[in-house]
């Protein structure tokens, strides 16, 4: 997917954006998700879609109902949504990178609520804050900027995803931000 689908009636997936430019800020994606119709994957060519066939044993255009492309393609971390039928595969593989990775001021990150509950506030590099948003249990959110996390439950567990290495010291993994009240 080249471009967001961000239309209106998409109720599992929230794109938070910078007001100062429509820059995407963080994805989230609630466990409910069921709109795979919406984020359709690249098939073009006969090409493409016979590689599906040999690589997913599935009609190719089956996977207009199976699979979602949440993310843009040129991002150095990808989501996709699956959704197979017992007996779907996944032909052995690797992911090659073949092109240089984006230059991007910050380094994505993922959080999965594996239970319990917390509020992420997703907010700008520059401080500007642009929502909550409350994971419960195998919801999760993408973001590409700014963000704070608030456990809301004895117990939650989160799994945090994020792009490697790690710096030296955990002080030079981030930059601290004052927020800005978000915007009525």
């Amino acid at each position: 997917m080249s471009e967001f689908a961000t239309p209106s009636d998409v109720q599992s997936v929230t794109y938070y954006k910078a007001p100062s430019d429509d820059r995407v800020v963080a994805i989230h994606i609630r466990a409910d998700f069921e709109e795979f119709e919406r984020f359709p994957p690249f098939m073009d060519t006969e090409e493409e879609k016979e590689h599906i066939r040999k690589s997913y044993n599935v009609d190719p255009m089956s996977e207009l109902h199976n699979k979602a492309h949440i993310t843009r393609d040129d991002w150095p971390l990808q989501v996709i949504m699956l959704n197979r039928d017992p007996g779907g595969t996944t032909a052995a593989h690797y992911h090659t990178p073949d092109v240089p990775l984006p230059d991007h001021p910050t380094r994505h990150q993922i959080l999965l609520c594996q239970r319990g509950s917390a509020r992420i506030g997703v907010v700008t590099t520059e401080g500007d804050a642009l929502g909550d948003v409350i994971l419960k249990p195998n919801d999760l959110i993408l973001m590409l900027e700014g963000h704070e996390v608030e456990f809301l439950e004895k117990g939650t567990r989160l799994i945090e995803i994020k792009q490697g290495p790690f710096p030296v010291t955990d002080e030079a993994d981030k930059v601290d931000l004052v927020v800005k009240a978000a915007a009525e």
